[in-house]
């Protein structure tokens, strides 16, 4: 069960995914690679969030926190295309873009995912 669930998971994460990278990118432009940084923040922030809630304050099936976790969150968040677009950035000259992406990409999801754990370990819900 654990695999159906990742699956199902994954595919709502892709979805996810693609519909955000068109929503920012629709509204910021392309000039900088802010769909994926916005993705890689947010998914931070819900990994963060959703890993200390369900283990420490809210009891769910592993299953289908397995399925939330890696597979949503997994097909959802891009490493793979932060790499690319990092490397795209120094191909074309951009360096101080791509240290900026770089460092902005590493700072800001570490500190979502505080700000995730934070919050799930202090909304009021009984342990």
């Amino acid at each position: 069960m654990t695999l159906v669930f990742i699956a199902i998971f994954a595919i709502l994460g892709a979805f996810a995914r693609y519909g955000q990278s068109i929503a920012v990118q629709g509204l910021l432009g392309r000039s900088f690679p802010f769909a994926t940084l916005s993705i890689n923040v947010l998914g931070s922030f819900l990994m963060g969030f959703l890993f200390f809630l369900t283990v420490e304050r809210v009891q769910m099936n592993p299953e289908l926190r397995t399925g939330i976790l890696t597979g949503g969150l997994g097909a959802y968040t891009t490493f793979s295309t932060f790499s690319l677009e990092t490397l795209h950035l120094i191909e074309g000259g951009e360096w101080a873009k791509a240290a900026l992406y770089a460092a902005a990409s590493v700072v800001l999801s570490i500190a979502a995912a505080m700000l995730g754990a934070y919050l799930s370990r202090n909304l009021g819900v009984p342990a």
